[in-house]
């Protein structure tokens, strides 16, 4: 299991609100700090993903489940 400071349960949204939420985690946590987001939308891997990359954080790891998707990331 992977330690986390803050959770994002976007359970029931589509894009673009996960990512958006996902994006207001990020600016309330610190540098360093790991973000437990809850998705269901199924391109939400692709959205975190490009954000990620472009933004500079890290996906430390993600697991699809049957009904969400699971993911843990890091602030640069």
């Amino acid at each position: 299991m992977i330690n986390f400071d803050f959770e994002v349960d976007a359970t029931g949204l589509q894009c673009p609100l996960p990512l958006l939420r996902l994006k207001k985690a990020i600016m309330e946590i610190d540098s360093g700090n790991v973000v437990k987001v809850i998705a269901t939308d199924p391109a939400a891997h692709l959205d975190f993903g490009v954000y990620v990359d472009q933004a500079g954080h890290a996906l430390l790891h993600n697991h699809k489940e049957p009904e969400r998707q699971v993911f843990y990331i890091r602030k640069k």
